[in-house]
């Protein structure tokens, strides 16, 4: 049950940095972690780390679509550049299964060639494309750097409130 411990926060480790990167779920990668270890241990010492979990994986769905719609915003892209992002986003991510660190780079650079893409069909601007692209691209980079911080939050919570169980494990 120990090695299944530090598995579990191990994983939860993986979702934080999941987090950094778009298109990963992080947040939900140390829920999921976080409610394995309570169906092991009858959600002894649990709880405040599955509440914490459940709240920031709902409060990082707010920031992702909030920081992407702001950075928009801010650089006037249309809807046509958001749907582009996305469309990079998913090439992006098919890339990442046979080629992991070329493929982690992918997810910022076909967003952003999507994004250019999707724009300058709405616009016919190739300098307002970019600047759009470039606008969404930061914004989703700024939204996935504040999932990250706020991901640690529930796995230092485990750790704390979990932590005298490893004595009895």
């Amino acid at each position: 049950m120990l090695i299944l411990y530090w598995v579990l926060v191990a994983v939860m480790a993986v979702g934080v940095v999941g987090a950094l990167i778009p298109g990963i779920p992080g947040p939900s990668i140390v829920l999921a972690a976080i409610i394995i270890w309570g169906i092991v241990t009858s959600f002894q010492q649990v709880l405040w780390a599955l509440v914490a979990a459940i709240v920031i994986l709902v409060f990082c769905f707010g920031v992702d679509l909030l920081a992407g719609y702001l950075g928009a915003k801010q650089a006037g892209a249309s809807k046509w550049g958001q749907i582009g992002a996305v469309v990079g986003m998913i090439v992006g991510l098919i890339g990442v299964i046979p080629l992991p660190v070329v493929g982690i780079l992918g997810l910022l650079i076909w967003p952003l060639i999507g994004a250019v893409i999707g724009e300058f069909i709405y616009c016919k601007d190739w300098k307002q494309s970019l600047k759009a692209g470039v606008g969404i691209v930061v914004g989703s980079v700024v939204g996935n750097v504040i999932q990250g911080v706020l991901t640690v939050v529930p796995l230092v919570i485990f750790i704390w409130t979990t932590w005298s169980q490893l004595g009895t494990l």
